[in-house]
């Protein structure tokens, strides 16, 4: 982000809670161990190894069994949060200053692995396949816009369908870096981390209240993110599934990767954000009903 911006921006909150989350332990999925294993009770090998050097959509497997193998990533990750939130919600009010913070890291943690298994299954390229802790913009702009969408932004949902657009008229192997970071995508990338740093700050609020009360703050706490977390996975299915990089009918010509125009002065995801937001990274949880 560029000096200068406001510590409560919404926005810079947003991006700073999504860079630090990225770097916890097991958040990150391998693709290929992910695909590989997902795939091996519904596919053949030969699929299995042209959906790893390719995608799921040329190995021609269809969007009926990707659905099949996103619902069950779904259920194990909504299980695997919704009891660690459970968990958390126990000790009580004493316990808060080291309780909400713990349960809003691993439920954003569980946000970007559901993303990460859903973009691999629909045939979006690898998100972190670079080394290291460092996250590029582009993977940090496109996740930014999945957010969106498990959200249920407009704005978000027709993002993703640009750039999914501009992947399917190309074999891609990686993201439009310039569209999501300089180009005609960022403007929707940084409206909707506005709107997810807003919604999330009001969320933390609610679940921070559901943990004063011992016992009865972990069923509540449990229930709230079953009930949020489920559909909104649901939500970013629905919509990855539906668009043409997922369709095993799709061909295109092999090429580099797509850009898109450039409209604004690029502003970059500087990690440094992360250490002026560290109190908030911890103390945030997103919810919000579909409007």
């Amino acid at each position: 982000m560029k000096q200068g911006k406001e510590v409560d921006d919404p926005g810079s909150r947003f991006f700073a809670v999504l860079l630090a989350a990225a770097k916890f332990p097991g958040v990150r999925i391998h693709r290929e161990a992910y695909l590989r294993s997902a795939l091996a009770r519904h596919c053949s090998e030969d699929e299995i190894r042209r959906a790893i050097e390719e995608t799921p959509a040329a190995a021609g497997i269809t969007v009926e069994v990707l659905d099949k193998i996103a619902n069950e990533s779904i259920r194990y990750e909504t299980a695997k949060v919704s009891a660690l939130s459970a968990a958390a919600g126990i000790p009580g009010i004493l316990a808060l200053p080291a309780t909400v913070p713990a349960d809003a890291a691993q439920y954003v943690g569980h946000m970007l692995r559901i993303a990460q298994k859903l973009a691999y299954l629909y045939s979006w390229p690898d998100l972190f396949s670079d080394e290291g802790d460092d996250v590029d913009d582009a993977t940090m702009g496109v996740l930014t816009l999945f957010f969106g969408v498990m959200f249920g932004t407009q704005s978000a949902n027709v993002a993703v369908g640009k750039v999914a657009g501009m992947m399917s008229k190309q074999v891609a192997k990686k993201l439009p870096q310039k569209a999501l970071t300089k180009g005609l995508i960022y403007p929707l990338v940084k409206k909707s981390a506005a709107y997810l740093g807003v919604q999330m700050t009001k969320q933390s609020f609610a679940k921070g209240v559901s943990k004063a009360i011992p016992v009865v703050g972990a069923v509540v706490s449990g229930g709230l993110t079953l009930a949020t977390y489920l559909p909104m996975a649901k939500r970013l299915k629905k919509h990855l599934a539906g668009l043409p990089l997922a369709d095993p009918a799709h061909r295109a010509t092999e090429g580099d990767v797509v850009d898109g125009e450039v409209v604004e002065e690029h502003e970059s995801f500087d990690p440094s954000d992360t250490e002026q937001h560290g109190a908030i990274t911890t103390a945030v949880k997103p919810e919000e009903p579909r409007p």
